[in-house]
């Protein structure tokens, strides 16, 4: 091969790990929801003109954008051979040009403009044609569009699997060469954050507080549980593709599967679309009032990951009421009556545990800027401990209130015992707080607290206080 034949490499899925449309998409969407949807859907059919205004919307970095190291070396060996390396994309041209500067390639660039042409398929064939002739190049690519520009090419650097492309190209006596990379359904998994679906153990809490136990409720409540995790896990893909360049900043963040780009963003959204059907048809199998919470549970998640959470006080007050919907959509599986002081306990209790979750990002910060996406820094350290003292107070407080209702004195017969069961309470509280102010924690306290043995000791303890208050170990076992 001649050495000096440049080479022209695509960006979305091959010199990119990920897509700049959708980049900007969901770059638009965390800025500016609205005017991102009234710009797609005037410009949807004008794919130039839809580009060039999702760029303009989410004022993206595109040094952060994760890159495929294996094309980036094909890039610096033709470099170092003296070949002229442009990028040759269907996305906007001032992120194209902005994205080969970060990389020191050509400052010649083949993208979409408006007004223009959508650089893509036989439109690119004829733009690299027409600067470098017939079979005067080489091109990388991945999608089968492609086609129209390895026709034309010299060689063909094939990025993906396509196989039968691959043998077409070679029998027409194209130089083809193959760069294996795609997704894999671990990363995907990953993505789904399984880890978090233990939150909605918190649909147990009105069965327990009930006392109500038998087989059927058992199953009733997991089936919300699939139908609550199904539903975080499509939510929690929308906050992850809304928070990219956020993460891609945060020192563990970024290696989240879209932010490192090891899953394409549009299988990430075509998982979120299958999640959200499944999670309203397992709702549905229980009650229409369990799937109007599942969907109101579904809107307050997307309202947080769209807006609340950068508005201080706001997200921590968003999330405790989130975990409180979980307690009300386990009372509407089993259809028991919930204390109006179980869900006035539930929110301090999640504040607190929302505070901690604030404490331990700005504590484990690297500087006292605000963290990228959200409304605090370090020096808010001090407001979080204290609001996360008023919730733990407002906690216990609630909870000794309770013990002079009628439903404690029906529910618990020895029911002085409650007053014992207030101390491992206060411990575990005390305990979550210190951690999380000490950043000692995991960057979620409800998962860190289901992996802390001294943690899970003391709420056993206070359960077992309970369970012995209720009179179910007499029931049970005889005790």
């Amino acid at each position: 091969m001649d050495d000096k034949t440049p080479l022209a490499l695509d960006v979305d899925g091959t010199f990119l790990r990920t897509d700049m449309l959708f980049e900007c998409f969901w770059g638009a969407m965390g800025k500016d929801p609205i005017g991102t949807l009234q710009v797609c859907a005037e410009h949807f059919r004008n794919r130039a003109r839809l580009k060039h205004e999702l760029a303009g919307l989410a004022q993206l970095r595109t040094d952060l954008m994760p890159v495929n190291e294996e094309v980036l070396a094909l890039a610096r060996s033709a470099q170092a051979e003296g070949r002229e390396v442009v990028l040759a994309s269907a996305s906007d041209a001032q992120l194209v040009s902005a994205l080969a500067a970060d990389h020191g390639l050509s400052e010649r660039v083949f993208a979409s403009s408006h007004p223009g042409r959508n650089l893509k398929g036989k439109n690119k064939a004829a733009a690299l044609v027409e600067a470098y002739g017939e079979g005067g190049f080489d091109y990388a690519g991945n999608e089968a569009v492609d086609r129209a520009i390895w026709d034309h090419a010299r060689g063909a650097i094939i990025v993906g699997t396509h196989p039968l492309i691959a043998n077409e190209l070679e029998r027409d006596g194209k130089a083809v060469t193959h760069l294996h990379w795609t997704w894999t359904v671990a990363d995907l998994i990953r993505a789904l954050r399984p880890h978090q679906w233990v939150k909605n153990v918190l649909l147990f809490v009105p069965m327990i507080a009930s006392h109500y136990f038998s087989w059927a409720t058992m199953f009733t409540v997991l089936v919300g549980i699939m139908a609550f995790s199904f539903a975080a896990s499509s939510i929690y893909i929308v906050n992850d593709l809304l928070d990219l360049e956020a993460d891609r900043l945060h020192a563990t963040k970024h290696k989240r599967p879209f932010a490192s780009g090891v899953v394409p963003i549009n299988i990430g959204m075509a998982a979120c679309a299958v999640l959200a059907l499944l999670a309203v048809a397992l709702s549905l199998t229980i009650s229409w009032s369990f799937l109007g919470v599942t969907l109101i549970y579904m809107l307050l998640s997307l309202s947080y990951s769209l807006k609340l959470k950068r508005l201080r006080w706001v997200d921590i007050a968003t999330l405790a009421a989130l975990y409180t919907l979980r307690v009300i959509a386990g009372a509407l599986a089993v259809d028991v009556y919930v204390s109006g002081y179980l869900l006035v306990f539930i929110f301090p209790t999640f504040v607190t545990l929302g505070c901690v979750k604030r404490l331990t990002e700005v504590t484990l910060a690297k500087d006292n800027q605000r963290l990228p996406g959200r409304g605090y820094g370090r020096p808010d350290r001090g407001d979080l401990l204290n609001v996360a003292w008023l919730g733990t107070v407002g906690s216990l407080m609630v909870f000794f209130l309770y013990t002079f209702t009628d439903q404690a004195m029906d529910l618990y017969p020895t029911r002085w015992l409650l007053y014992a069961a207030m101390v491992p309470l206060a411990l575990w509280l005390i305990r979550m707080v210190r951690l999380g102010y000490q950043g000692k924690q995991d960057y979620d306290p409800i998962v860190f607290a289901m992996r802390d043995k001294r943690g899970l000791g003391l709420i056993f303890i206070m359960l077992a206080i309970m369970f012995y208050a209720a009179g179910l170990w007499q029931t049970w076992f005889g005790v």
